[in-house]
């Protein structure tokens, strides 16, 4: 797996970032949904409040006019048909929607606007009409001028006998209705109902109340008649809670993915290294060098590991590899230098005077222009001395020509040795050995491992073993795990050993508690350097 791959893996974990920026996704989702149904039902809920309003004015403003037009008629209903005809006519003329005028007298009409004198019941014109009520309000199927269109029937009682006053026959008009409802695209129908029978604005004819389609969506009543205007619709169709669930979802997707954007840009590795070093995610393990000719430990590497809070250990070629491709390299150096000097304080007491310390660096560190001041900063806070000091630099990633020799010399006036480590795995080994002077040479542990075995890198441990010899360098055999790689290294040479077989790297504590075995039981027995090749 690429590097950028791991570190991501490991580090900002883009599993646990999903599903965060998912839920943050959903979450947005929910609340739009909710808060603008809910914004989207308050505000229908005012506008269907409104268009009732406007509605019921409207309907009370044209009976009163009618009231008022048909008023001055309640007391000629004792008059004969020709003397009140002619107002009849003009009456009806000049008021709008009328059909027709009629005088009642003693529940018979006996004169028409329309037709002129008549002598008909108002029991057969508009069989529900109460003429004992003072006013009263119903539908017809038709009437006998216009048959097949419905009408209203609005009765009037007058200040004379019973049954007396005037009925007056109205067209009925949806339009102004449907125009004031049309404001409200989710009304979808409407119906007046007056009496038992209902006009809806879907069926043009008059029809019984109970045949009207249940829960309308807003009830007009009109006060002083028996009269209603229902509303019929909903108050979120689903054309409007499709929109709404598109645009929630639109949402929670842009949500989401910014969310993962920005948490993918805040707690990238780079910023996670530093939020390490500050949250003391780091620690160091010291791993002992075992001297051969003595069995001794006379040195310790210090091996920067990084715990992570949710992701556990990382793999060191792992976050140190990512720290150089992202210039985090160096602030990640300096705390490998304050966690040593700590350390150092603390153990000191159990390792012997005179031990090595080495420590890796990067080459971008040795060329950065404070890098000798953070070595001064680093020695002036080790133990006063007690260590000796060696800087690995790793083979593969060798630093550049340029002022590497002013630093390489600057480093030795210091007192401090150079190792160059993982010898073998880069590409120009020979070259660095020739342009930089080096007191040590690293065997990588790939090299120890293929120790008696038939590997295409068997005969290069050799090569690498005599160029060291020649190029007069200790050497230093790394991943040392069983007695057949001792006693070979031993049979070729080799200065220093270290890897499990000796040790593990160790915590303060455990590094402290090997010094003190150590001098309890004395060095390290290693095996008869009399056997014969592996």
């Amino acid at each position: 797996m690429p590097l950028t791959k791991t570190i991501t893996r490991h580090v900002t974990n883009p599993r646990k970032i999903a599903q965060f920026s998912a839920a943050i996704g959903v979450l947005l989702f929910f609340l739009f949904i909710v808060i603008t149904l809910l914004l989207l039902w308050h505000q229908r809920a005012r506008n269907h409040d409104r268009l009732a309003s406007e509605t019921q004015n409207y309907v009370i403003h044209s009976l009163t006019e009618l009231r008022q037009t048909l008023a001055p008629l309640l007391s000629v209903t004792t008059l004969s048909c020709p003397a009140v005809n002619s107002t009849l006519t003009q009456k009806a003329a000049f008021a709008g929607n009328i059909r027709a005028i009629l005088l009642v007298s003693d529940n018979i009409a006996f004169c028409s606007s329309a037709t002129g004198a008549m002598q008909v019941a108002v029991s057969r014109l508009s069989p529900d009409t109460q003429t004992s009520h003072a006013s009263d309000i119903q539908l017809l199927a038709d009437t006998p001028m216009v048959p097949g269109k419905p009408a209203i029937a609005l009765w009037l009682k007058g200040p004379g006998a019973q049954g007396s006053g005037v009925l007056t026959t109205l067209n009925i008009n949806l339009t102004d209705y449907l125009l004031m409802a049309a404001t409200q695209q989710e009304v979808s129908g409407m119906a007046i109902v007056a009496g038992n029978n209902a006009l809806t604005t879907w069926q043009r004819r008059v029809i019984s109340v109970k045949d009207l389609p249940a829960s309308p969506l807003k009830t007009i009543a009109i006060p002083g008649y028996d009269m209603t205007l229902q509303l019929y619709g909903k108050t979120l169709p689903a054309k409007d809670i499709n929109l709404i669930l598109l645009a929630g979802l639109l949402l929670g997707l842009l949500g989401g993915s910014g969310c993962f954007l920005l948490m993918t840009l805040k707690i990238k590795p780079g910023k996670e290294i530093l939020l390490g070093i500050k949250r003391g995610e780091f620690h160091v393990e010291y791993q002992p060098v075992v001297e051969v000719s003595t069995g001794k430990a006379v040195g310790l590497e210090a091996l920067l590991r990084w715990t992570h809070p949710t992701e556990g250990p990382i793999s060191p070629d792992t976050f140190i590899s990512y720290a150089e491709g992202k210039n985090m390299i160096i602030p990640l150096t300096r705390h490998l230098f304050q966690l040593v000097a700590r350390d150092a304080h603390k153990f000191r007491h159990a390792v012997p005077a005179g031990v090595s310390l080495g420590l890796n660096l990067s080459p971008k560190h040795l060329i950065d222009a404070g890098f000798i001041q953070d070595v001064k900063n680093w020695l002036a806070s080790m133990p006063v001395n007690h260590f000796s000091y060696i800087f690995e630099i790793t083979e593969r990633t060798m630093v550049e020509k340029n002022n590497a020799d002013e630093v390489f010399d600057w480093i030795h006036q210091q007192g401090i040795r150079i190792a160059i480590d993982d010898f073998g795995t880069g590409h120009s080994a020979l070259i660095y050995l020739e342009q930089f002077k080096f007191d040590y040479l690293k065997i990588d542990r790939g090299f120890v491992q293929s120790i008696g075995l038939q590997t295409v890198t068997s005969p290069v441990l050799d090569t690498v073993l005599t160029l060291g010899r020649t190029l007069n360098l200790r050497t230093v055999a790394e991943g040392v795990e069983t007695q057949q790689q001792v006693r070979w290294l031993l049979q070729h040479g080799v200065t220093y050993m270290q890897g499990f077989y000796f040790s593990r790297p160790r915590t303060v504590s455990q590094l402290i508690e090997y010094f003190n075995e150590e001098r309890a039981r004395g060095p390290v027995s290693l095996p008869a350097n009399d056997c014969l090749e592996a």
